[in-house]
């Protein structure tokens, strides 16, 4: 039995996601993120020291970090499922890249205009103005130019290749789902018909139905 530690409004959707898809049996542990800090609480310590979700446990083995995860399940339970065969070089590449980009380019620009909202709401009251000035001013000159070149990026490969690397869905496109899941949630992806198709996709795929069912439908820190 495969256990996952399941914080709210995390990451971890996704790991679910990927263990419906292989058919794997699983319990659900969940930790409530604290109201005002919106960390999570000290309990997820006990398993993993940097007290980070999503992290699962195999009987003995910890494993902490979604790409680490994602790559364990598949390498482990996949049976050659959900990732290009190393014969095929481009898809196998893309996969390694998407997988990678996901958690070290991408999610980077999210984390931080995520605290830029949170400041000035976790200011005192005579210095929200002045943080609510510095998180826009970097939000306008810097976070939102460069969200958009990423997604400008993301999109022109969707268009190319319909996935982020060889068949419908891979560990790559699973490791993708929550950044494009989150920006769909925060922002209008008008502009970008092939992320919003990617993102419908996955909401309308049974093993991610079944997910919600289970665990409750994606929500973001903050909301």
């Amino acid at each position: 039995m495969i256990h996952v530690h399941h914080l709210e409004k995390s990451r971890s959707h996704r790991i679910l996601w990927l263990l419906e898809l292989l058919e794997l049996a699983y319990e659900i542990h969940v930790y409530q993120r604290d109201p005002k800090t919106q960390q999570a609480p000290e309990a997820l310590k006990s398993i993993h020291p940097l007290g980070k979700s999503p992290v699962i446990t195999d009987g003995e083995l910890v494993v902490a970090e979604s790409g680490a995860i994602i790559d364990y399940l598949i390498q482990t339970y996949g049976n050659g499922r959900l990732q290009p065969s190393l014969d095929k070089t481009h898809d196998w590449v893309d996969y390694r890249y998407w997988l990678h980009y996901a958690e070290g380019s991408l999610m980077p620009l999210l984390v931080m205009q995520l605290v830029f909202k949170q400041v000035p709401k976790q200011s005192p009251w005579f210095i929200k103005p002045l943080a609510k000035g510095i998180g826009d001013t970097v939000s306008q000159r810097f976070l939102n130019p460069q969200l958009k070149q990423h997604l400008s990026f993301i999109e022109n490969h969707l268009v190319q290749k319909g996935s982020f690397a060889g068949e419908w869905p891979s560990g790559a496109d699973i490791q993708m789902s929550f950044p494009l899941q989150a920006m769909q949630a925060t922002r209008s992806l008008a502009a970008y018909p092939a992320i919003t198709g990617f993102v419908e996709r996955i909401e309308t795929n049974p093993a991610w139905q079944r997910v919600v069912e289970r665990a409750g439908p994606l929500t973001m820190p903050g909301e």
